[in-house]
């Protein structure tokens, strides 16, 4: 069979196509309602970096974000009660009013530390402060993430039960999609949980 000629129109055409896909920005396919409801069995987590991991559907998750990070907070909110069956805590704020991030993401990884929820989301403009502050609480492993490499690694390799988001880090797309990767992909351990040992052994001083 002859070879295809690849010529300088033809790179262009498919560098036309690359970019159209990633601007179409498509959400990552999930099962229907229908088929979760039906199924009868709980949703297994797959190995990280898995293109089928799906999130346990029993899983609570708690959500906080500032005034910078409301927009971002209601639409994962949605996408996770809606297509990826999640039980979600909306602890705030609920409009786009000034209000102080410390207080948002303190509530959000108390809700965590307490076992009210077994992985929290918090959002602010970069996402930097509402992660220092989740820290702060006892039990607590909040990652800032920036793509999905960082929000797999933040849970394969350090255990995060906090993710924490930057609304003008990350767009909406891209923050669903890690999203679900974080909360599909599960802890490693080996020698990664003597690591977290260590962590969680600092905060006795």
């Amino acid at each position: 069979m002859e070879k295809e000629k690849i010529t300088p129109g033809r790179i262009r055409e498919v560098i036309r196509e690359v970019m159209s896909e990633i601007a179409s920005d498509r959400k990552p396919s999930v099962p229907s309602g229908s088929e979760r409801a039906g199924s009868g069995r709980k949703d297994k987590v797959s190995a990280p970096g898995s293109a089928q991991a799906s999130p346990k559907t029993h899983c609570r998750v708690a959500i906080g974000a500032d005034h910078g990070g409301f927009k971002l907070k209601e639409t994962l909110k949605k996408y996770l009660e809606e297509e990826l069956g999640v039980i979600v805590k909306d602890l705030g704020t609920m409009s786009e009013g000034s209000v102080d991030y410390p207080d948002l993401a303190v509530a959000v990884a108390r809700a965590v530390a307490a076992g009210e929820c077994e992985r929290g989301i918090v959002i602010d403009t970069m996402g930097i402060g509402s992660s220092i502050a989740a820290n702060k609480v006892k039990g607590i492993r909040a990652a800032l993430c920036h793509d999905v490499s960082t929000a797999r690694s933040s849970r394969g390799h350090n255990d995060a039960n906090v993710l924490a988001l930057g609304s003008k880090v990350v767009n909406p797309g891209l923050a669903r999609t890690m999203v679900r990767a974080w909360l599909s992909t599960s802890f490693e351990g080996g020698r990664h949980g003597l690591r977290v040992q260590k962590i969680m052994a600092a905060e006795k001083g």
